[in-house]
């Protein structure tokens, strides 16, 4: 009856994973782009950077202002005239009131403002670059979770090819029994395995609903939404190392990031050196004066009209921080340019290294998969050899995990070969999405 229980339950599971989502790689892809936090993140500090490559920012627009003051005072005022005479008001009201609009224009800055709108336009660059980067990086993480899922469900079938033959095992052990022609032993080891492998597959439900959850993060959905994923993991055998080594250097978006930084720090040298120029900045304005006081030579006075001027300064000596500053901004340029080497030869070494693992684990994949056909002609075998009692139930048994351990092998193998598969792709820019 506890049997029965137990195989109820299992096929009560199989009979509602039926019905619940089918959740397609492309689907996914396309949830993560829309929800994923990161990659939202991303998306607005690519917005602030465009905001902010702008001509006004780098200094190139003249300011425009306008002003507008107006003091007033009540003084008790003496004076004492030229002639020696002497005048004295109480609560002398005096006035002085301006306003209009005035411009200021940077027209020379020793080159340094168009740098500085360069170094901008880099920058919106590198938030673009680094969008590129977050996307290929989550969307990688959105097919090796995939893919993981598809091996575990992989593995829970082979799990219930296991309960089944497990079951048959059991019932004929019994039917033996009862006819005397088999001992008590025989089927208690066959219980005990049933009850093996029906523990293995809790376990791997349980690994199976963790990827499930771990996946429902990354596209930033409900934890608890339900789903099953297809069944299938075509591995790409296409993959050229030559043509992905080329791909790398022109695609890959962290060594593209860092040329873009290699760029922003030789603009941030221009703009270290345009301080040895001199400056111009020109400013004009329309202004109205009005002044008026109780007290003096002349109570009251009004002016208007344009006011207009031209300022330089020629920067002499600085303490040598000029020099200094110069010699800190080629040191940075020198260290962008050691980073990118740098780069370049840690991803020739990622890109060797997966694309080794890669046709290895390709090789291992075929392998297994011709074992897994041999193990089910030799389970078929064993399996009408038991039915007639010609072989032990030991001998079945070997069978039957051979068999379900070449599934698993396989799978696994299938999976390595595909995370190798996706981080090349990742690695060259290529990954699809």
């Amino acid at each position: 009856m506890e049997q029965i229980g137990k195989l109820l339950f299992l096929f009560l599971l199989g009979f509602s994973s039926q019905a619940q989502e089918m959740l397609k790689l492309e689907d996914a892809v396309k949830i993560a782009l829309e929800n994923n936090y990161e990659i939202k993140i991303a998306k607005n500090n690519l917005k602030i950077d465009e905001t902010n490559s702008t001509a006004g920012n780098a200094g190139m627009l003249p300011n425009v202002n306008a002003t507008l003051t107006n003091n007033n005072s009540i003084l008790n005022t003496s004076q004492t005239q030229a002639d020696g005479t002497e005048r004295t008001l109480d609560n002398a009201r005096n006035l002085n009131l301006t306003y209009g609009i005035g411009l200021d224009w940077t027209i020379f800055d020793g080159m340094k403002m168009f740098a500085r709108r360069e170094q901008l336009k880099v920058l919106q660059k590198q938030g673009e670059a680094e969008l590129k980067l977050a996307v290929i990086t989550k969307i990688s993480d959105v097919y090796a979770t995939y893919f993981d899922l598809v091996q575990q469900q992989q593995q829970i079938k082979a799990l219930d090819t296991a309960i089944v033959i497990s079951n048959q095992r059991l019932t004929t052990a019994q039917n033996r029994y009862s006819i005397g022609k088999a001992a008590k032993l025989e089927v208690l080891n066959a219980q005990v395995d049933l009850n093996t492998d029906v523990s293995s597959r809790l376990k791997q439900l349980d690994l199976y609903q963790n990827a499930k959850i771990r996946l429902n993060e990354i596209l930033a959905r409900e934890i608890a939404a339900d789903f099953i994923v297809e069944d299938k993991m075509a591995i790409d055998e296409s993959l050229n190392f030559t043509d992905l080594k080329t791909l790398a250097e022109k695609q890959n978006p962290q060594l593209q990031a860092q040329i873009l930084e290699k760029n922003n720090v030789e603009l941030q040298l221009k703009q270290v050196k345009a301080g040895r120029y001199p400056s111009v900045k020109l400013n004009s304005g329309y202004n109205f004066t009005h002044t008026e006081a109780s007290l003096g030579f002349l109570t009251q006075s009004s002016s208007r009209g344009l006011v207009y001027g031209i300022n330089a300064s020629v920067p002499i000596f600085s303490g040598f921080n000029q020099n200094r500053n110069e010699k800190v901004a080629k040191l940075q340029v020198d260290n962008a340019d050691f980073v990118i080497n740098q780069q370049k030869i840690a991803l020739q070494s990622q890109l060797a290294m997966a694309f080794l693992s890669f046709q290895t684990n390709l090789e291992l994949s075929k392998v297994e998969e011709k074992n897994t056909e041999i193990a089910k002609q030799n389970l078929d075998i064993t399996q009408a050899k038991f039915k007639i009692g010609t072989i032990t139930p030991i001998e079945y048994r070997t069978a039957q995990l051979n068999y379900v351990q070449a599934l698993v092998r396989y799978s696994n193998a299938q999976f390595q070969t595909k995370l190798y598969e996706i981080s090349l792709k990742e690695l060259s820019g290529t990954l699809g999405f």
